[in-house]
């Protein structure tokens, strides 16, 4: 990767940045800044005690004006360095409370997002983000712009007092600051662009990473362990020389910096030795050129820190600039609909989808289901049915068409109402590591302990919840360990009753479970589809019996659909061949 020459600073972006994350502080900004100019002035008159002692000792003054003048400089080092570790507290707590601002706006955007985003983004690459991303940015929000002005502010008050003491120090002196600033930047040109790249190398690897971790069943399973290692290595030495030249870049830089400070001690020495055969200095004068040279080379230093950091920054603003102005296909409600209490009508009115552009899953689908009403969902794999139940959660908007509820358009109302009014249960349980309580609430207060308590015994888990020491504060595994696979079904079923839906989609939530245990759900299910509106995707021919409804699906296409009585009536009907000759057979 050849380095960009002339690479110029978004300062754009970082002040609406710094504008957004930091205002909110503005009370700790003000006196971070107060600390930092209080800090900048006592460095400045330091070696002004310096020379009034050193130069009254010459004089052979009375030993208490000595004696006043070292305790004034002790006091105000003193001072000096409670100044410097309150700022340095004050600017840490300003990055922290930014920094978990901005992974918060973060995280929260891509939660938003739609299932196309996270299709395509590993959720170890989506990590590397909203965490990675927004720690390299600790430093840009805690005191990046306080830290930057202070340091300009004191090298500009420097290079004042080197002026008014003698004009061609300060000449001197302004053409070493000059100088050193331009070489720091110029060497920076080089190293920013392989930190860009870096950041983008990390979140790929941690992505793969992420992603072989959840998997490591199914990898060593299948013997795949030597090909994921391979990768590993291979991601590694891609890896290493992207950030040795990072790292050379940031070596440049330091050495370069020590140069030009030998420089700038060069010249100091070599002006106070042609002022001072001119009898134009005190000895005294000398000392504080000499040490004005030197505290020039905090400023410089701390700017190219700054810059350093700002290389980091650049690379990690632009990703999170890119990933924030990533908008989700899904636009929430503007006309806020509100759907009635009860259950739901369902209607797909010439309703057609297809994950790519060049692909049709769903072709002019079009169906009702009546409030109250069972819908059995048949179809081969890949016929479209799992789809059916992302388009109603709005995971994913049709091309053309439109989706009803009660007559209403699932687009016209808000994420969080349809959401709420759609009960959702997979044959694929999530449970959380969290308290039983939080797995099935998902952290929802406001849902009393009665509720979830007697929705839990009327699922027939009262047995589970009293074996359980601390009830619904029992922590629960990642992933459901210690949890048989009915009871992790029946918190699922438990999770959407305290929800209360119009509109509950079972797709196919007992397709994993023995015949003995799913005996055990139908009490639980004939409970659920209670004065409920409900779509079963079936794969087993026990779970349609309860349908009013059937609607069969083939290539994306409504094959049959009409009342499961009606259709079981007719011999040449698909439905009547499915219940003779049996599901799998039929539709596999």
């Amino acid at each position: 990767m050849k380095p960009k020459r002339g690479l110029k600073l978004p300062l754009r972006e970082y002040a609406e940045l710094l504008s957004e994350f930091l205002l909110p502080q503005w009370r700790s900004m003000v006196a971070l800044a107060a600390l930092l100019l209080s800090g900048i002035v006592m460095q400045l008159i330091s070696p002004q005690l310096i020379r009034y002692f050193i130069d009254t000792a010459q004089s052979g003054a009375a030993g208490d004006k000595l004696i006043t003048a070292a305790l004034l400089f002790i006091g105000l080092s003193l001072l000096t360095q409670l100044v410097r570790v309150a700022a340095a507290y004050i600017g840490e707590n300003v990055g922290w409370i930014a920094t978990n601002r901005l992974r918060t706006v973060v995280a929260a955007h891509c939660l938003k997002l739609d299932l196309s985003f996270h299709k395509k983004h590993t959720s170890g690459s989506i990590i590397e983000r909203v965490d990675g991303d927004t720690n390299a940015l600790g430093n840009f929000f805690s005191s990046f712009v306080i830290l930057l002005m202070g340091n300009l502010v004191l090298m500009v008050g420097i290079l004042v007092l080197l002026f008014r003491e003698n004009a061609l120090i300060g000449s001197v002196m302004t053409c070493f600051v000059v100088f050193a600033i331009l070489v720091i930047q110029r060497i920076r040109r080089f190293a920013a662009p392989y930190w860009g790249k870096m950041r983008q190398i990390s979140a790929e690897f941690y992505g793969f990473l992420g992603e072989h971790l959840e998997g490591t069943e199914d990898t060593r399973a299948n013997g795949a362990t030597a090909y994921v290692m391979q990768r590993f290595y291979m991601m590694l030495r891609k890896w290493l020389p992207v950030r040795v030249r990072a790292f050379m870049g940031f070596a440049s830089m330091w050495i370069t910096t020590i140069i030009v400070f030998a420089l700038g001690n060069a010249m100091a020495f070599a002006v106070c030795a042609y002022l001072w055969d001119l009898d134009g200095i005190t000895i005294g004068t000398v000392y504080m050129v000499f040490h004005y040279t030197e505290l020039l080379a905090q400023p410089i230093e701390k700017i190219r820190q700054q810059l350093e950091d700002l290389q980091k920054a650049d690379a990690s603003i632009g990703r999170l600039r890119e990933l924030l102005a990533t908008k989700s296909l899904i636009r929430d409600g503007e006309a806020a609909a509100v759907l009635p209490d009860g259950p739901l009508s369902v209607e797909f009115a010439g309703m057609t989808f297809g994950y790519e552009e060049n692909e049709i899953t769903l072709d002019n689908v079009n169906f009702r289901l009546e409030r109250g009403k069972v819908l059995g969902l048949l179809g081969r794999t890949g016929s479209g049915k799992s789809t059916t139940a992302r388009l109603l959660l709005r995971f994913y908007d049709p091309r053309t068409g439109a989706i009803l509820l009660e007559g209403v358009d699932i687009r016209d109302c808000k994420l969080h109402e349809l959401r709420r009014r759609i009960g959702f249960v997979t044959q694929n349980i999530e449970i959380f590591q969290a308290s039983v309580r939080d797995n099935l609430t998902f952290y929802d207060g406001s849902i009393e302990d009665g509720r979830i308590i007697q929705v839990i015994r009327e699922l027939g888990l009262g047995d589970w919840l009293n074996s359980l020491e601390s009830g619904l504060d029992t922590m629960l595994e990642s992933g459901g360990g210690g949890l048989s696979a009915g009871e992790a079904q029946l918190l699922a079923f438990a999770r959407v009753f305290l929800t209360d839906p119009g509109l509950v989609v079972l797709d196919e939530a007992s397709s994993r479970l023995d015949p003995a245990t799913e005996q055990l759900l139908e009490q639980a299910v004939n409970k659920l589809l209670r004065n409920r509106t409900c779509i079963i995707i079936a794969h087993r021919l026990a779970t349609i019996q309860r349908a009013d409804d059937i609607l069969i699906l083939e290539d994306g296409r409504v094959l049959e659909h009409g009342k499961r009585l009606a259709l079981l009536a007719q011999p040449d009907s698909r439905f009547s061949r499915v219940m003779e000759t049996g599901l799998e057979e039929v539709l596999a």
